[in-house]
């Protein structure tokens, strides 16, 4: 949303003269200093650089980006909110960076996209049995996002959707950043035939984004609000999944 009103301001007043790379860190900055989350830049950046009909992998050390093409004929993209409300500022997100940190700083690397599995195992009995569990996840993770880009390449989806189960339980067991709703969610979706579901987002609550062949989706929807609704009393929100241009004036 920072970086989206930044594009605003910057097009209604600076004639669109402030490159696209500081609106986004602009809004990063934004969560740093005023909202108080020391975010990454990932969601500033794919609002102002995004593109239709396209994914994409960003280097957050340099800053290069690369498209990768999205068009999962016979599949739909579905998010499902639980409704249930995060305040990551009051969460335990700033805490699962600084596990990383120290995890980084005991095996010698400036962040944990540097590091392998062996150099993890290394450090395990100098490390907390907790921030063992985080870096385990973020190791995992770089290699899963490598995997993912390989299989857009190819037009291979059910390779994106395991993956993506990969990361959601990644995230609830090592990185812990689910919660039961979220995982309830999950389970459901592979119960349900989905070719993929993970958490969307810092966690915490809020939605899981999930791949889900046409011919599934209507029964997967009435499955996840009924299910969803008799364990905890409301049902999730549903919402089509389009990915389309990032922050741009319309003419």
């Amino acid at each position: 949303m920072e970086s989206t009103f930044a594009f605003a301001v910057n097009e209604l007043f600076a004639e669109g003269k402030i490159d696209k790379f500081a609106l986004a860190k602009v809004g990063q900055m934004t969560e740093h200093h005023y909202v108080g989350v020391n975010c990454g830049i990932m969601d500033q950046f794919a609002s102002v650089f995004g593109k239709k009909g396209n994914l994409m992998r960003l280097d957050c050390r340099s800053m290069e980006f690369e498209y990768f093409p999205f068009d999962p004929q016979g599949y739909k993209l579905l998010l499902v909110n639980s409704v249930v409300k995060h305040e990551l500022v009051d969460s335990p997100y700033n805490k699962r960076r600084e596990s990383c940190e120290r995890v980084a700083k005991a095996i010698g690397v400036e962040t944990l996209r540097d590091a392998e599995y062996e150099d993890l195992e290394r450090v395990k009995a100098e490390i907390s049995e907790e921030d063992y569990k985080r870096a385990k996840y973020v190791i995992g993770e770089k290699q899963r996002v490598l995997d993912v880009c390989e299989a857009l390449i190819k037009g291979d989806y059910e390779t994106v959707g395991q993956r993506m189960y990969q990361t959601h339980w990644g995230m609830s067991k090592d990185y812990e950043v689910s919660c039961e709703e979220l995982d309830f969610l999950a389970e459901l979706a592979e119960k349900c035939g989905v070719a993929g579901s993970r958490i969307m987002g810092g966690g915490f609550g809020g939605c899981t984004i999930n791949l889900v062949k046409e011919e599934l989706y209507d029964n997967f929807v009435a499955t996840a609000k009924k299910e969803f609704a008799a364990k905890y009393g409301h049902e999730p929100k549903i919402y089509d999944v389009v990915i389309s241009d990032g922050s741009r004036r319309l003419e």
